[in-house]
């Protein structure tokens, strides 16, 4: 059995990006995790927002939020697959230590 840890990838994308091309990537990554063995995936748009800094000459980018259990590999995987696409102007996933998400005092 292989430890699965807990992962939130958030990706940036051009402003300029259609709503057909956006929801394609968003179904395009789901399936890559699912299809890699990822578990608990969850999705969530979090809109159009204005950057602290230009990048690439964009003020305002397209913030996506990605929740699931997967291993290392698939993340590397993932994050290489991010770095070729031209719609994705920056990417940063973390591992989420699950007991920090549970409240102890």
């Amino acid at each position: 059995m292989i430890l699965l840890n807990h992962y939130e990838t958030i990706y940036i994308l051009k402003p300029d990006v259609t709503d057909n091309i956006n929801l394609s990537l968003v179904n395009y990554y789901k399936s890559l995790l699912k299809e890699k063995g990822a578990q608990n995936i969850v999705v969530q748009h979090r809109g159009r927002r204005h950057l602290s800094y230009n990048i690439s000459h964009y003020y305002d980018g397209i913030y996506v939020q990605m929740n699931y259990q997967a291993n290392g590999q698939l993340v590397q995987f993932l994050q290489k697959s991010m770095r070729f696409n031209d719609n994705i102007v920056r990417y940063l996933t973390v591992r989420q230590d699950y007991l920090q998400s549970i409240n102890i005092y």
